[in-house]
């Protein structure tokens, strides 16, 4: 029988909603694993629920939220059938964009918008959305998945994320903190992370035409191995440094590179001078420069080159930082300093050249 004899459905339409059900169950057992005591209920409700009274323990609590993707990365994810660790991705830029004022996480929900639902593919990208979770020390307390046949293909998806964290407002951390003559601290990133996809997709995949599966020497692995190393989450790295030593402040550096992040939290008339020859940049942006000639301005306001989070605090803090993030297994060194130029300008820059 034709649709016109029997009439239209949502089937007929492409959204599928017994497959959406079934992605549900299958996502249930790693939402489980992101539980904190605060949250009441199960996955399934219309919303989640934290239990609020456990703000009760603050003065003045302040609620720090942020929302984000992971770009095109997740092009790199569907062409090469990897969907596990994407949601890493996801909840270190959430997450770390709310540990920057010196917020815990606290709870997080998600957005996966697919061409058609494929239930274990749904499941895995939700699996690692709770693994970012655990790394983070949130809940994942709900999210929403979306059928869009006829907007995107039936391998198409997108994901996105919003969190939410608490900080103490005698605690809060920030531009005002910071003083003439602070460090800067540099934690390595664990490679491109999730921004400047749309420049490496670019240079390497169509200009270059490099394949995903192609072994290279200089990275170690294949290509699509190094595009989709998950983004580092240092929430909890954030977290132990600010309760073991002076922090001033933070900065996540995503979109618009290391200068332009850390001058977001510079205060007027101060400035923020990064040494480039403090550290080297991993093969994988040597290799996008050199592949696509990228001139090294463009690069460094367009990737990470290598750094992922810096923090600020002040020269006797120094020591203090460093093991602790060392403890932590974050590899961490001084990278620049806070300087009074007298002239009001403010800003951060790089400074000389990159180690060998």
């Amino acid at each position: 029988m034709s649709e016109t004899t029997h009439g239209a459905s949502y089937a007929s339409a492409g959204v599928d909603i017994e497959a959406g059900d079934r992605a549900v169950e299958l996502m249930k057992e790693w939402v489980k694993k992101t539980q904190r005591p605060e949250v009441l209920g199960g996955l399934g409700g219309f919303a989640g629920l934290f239990d609020a009274s456990a703000l009760k323990k603050y003065e003045r609590p302040l609620l720090a939220s942020a929302t984000d993707g992971v770009g095109t990365k997740v092009d790199i994810a569907r062409r090469l059938g990897v969907y596990d660790t994407i949601g890493h991705d996801l909840v270190a830029m959430v997450m770390d964009d709310i540990v920057v004022c010196g917020a815990e996480p606290l709870f997080m929900t998600d957005y996966i918008c697919v061409g058609k639902v494929h239930p274990e593919r749904v499941a895995a990208i939700v699996k690692g959305i709770a693994e970012g979770c655990v790394l983070a020390g949130c809940a994942l307390v709900g999210g929403e998945t979306a059928e869009h046949p006829g907007l995107l293909g039936p391998d198409d998806f997108d994901v996105a994320g919003a969190g939410t964290g608490v900080v103490e407002y005698e605690n809060l951390l920030g531009p005002d903190r910071i003083r003439s003559g602070d460090a800067v601290i540099a934690m390595a990133s664990s490679g491109l992370h999730s921004n400047g996809y749309s420049l490496v997709r670019h240079v390497l995949l169509d200009r270059a035409g490099m394949a995903l599966d192609q072994q290279v020497d200089e990275l170690g692995r294949t290509l699509g191995e190094e595009l989709l190393e998950p983004t580092k989450i240092y929430s909890l790295d954030c977290l132990s440094l600010t309760s073991t030593t002076r922090v001033h402040a933070y900065s996540h550096i995503t979109g618009g590179g290391l200068a332009a992040n850390l001058a977001r939290v510079i205060p007027d008339g101060l400035h923020a001078t990064v040494d480039r020859s403090t550290w080297a940049p991993g093969a994988i942006f040597d290799l996008v420069g050199k592949a696509g000639s990228v001139e090294r301005l463009e690069l460094e306001k367009t990737l990470n080159m290598g750094v992922g989070m810096m923090a600020i605090v002040p020269q006797e803090s120094v020591d203090v930082a460093l093991a602790t993030l060392a403890d932590r297994g974050v590899e961490s060194w001084v990278a620049g300093e806070i300087t009074d130029r007298g002239d009001h300008t403010t800003g951060a820059e790089l400074t000389g050249s990159y180690a060998k």
